[in-house]
């Protein structure tokens, strides 16, 4: 079984910063892209930012030049580091996975429970 696990979440002021942090733990054989959704409420789920093992990254047009997402070398974390935060990034941020399982099986997407963050003065 695959767990990602998502810290980082919490309140902070219109401006500031928060480092998001997802750790994939468990059994399997290989993770290939990894990235940061998020849902507010009354709002669809949409993508923030991913990247893949290779290293390549995407971002939606409301958070490029203010978020950055990375991996650390053993590609199984993912961090967003997000600054000059605004009200309208106020939602959960859910941690996704693309899991290889086992090898030559098709990836499966996993996804965390989710983290608050909250921009409010």
């Amino acid at each position: 079984q695959v767990q990602l696990v998502e810290s980082g979440g919490g309140l902070v002021q219109p401006g500031g910063s928060l480092r998001l942090s997802c750790a994939a733990s468990g059994s399997f054989f290989s993770i290939n892209a990894m990235g940061w959704y998020r849902q507010a409420p009354g709002k669809q789920r949409e993508l923030v930012a991913r990247i893949t093992s290779g290293g390549s990254t995407e971002y939606t047009d409301s958070v490029k030049g203010r978020f950055i997402v990375s991996r650390d070398g053993a590609k199984k974390s993912v961090y967003l580091q997000m600054n000059s935060l605004k009200p309208e990034d106020t939602a959960v941020y859910h941690c996704n996975a693309d899991v290889v399982t086992v090898i030559r099986a098709p990836q499966k997407a996993y996804w965390g429970q989710g983290t608050q963050v909250t921009v409010s003065s």
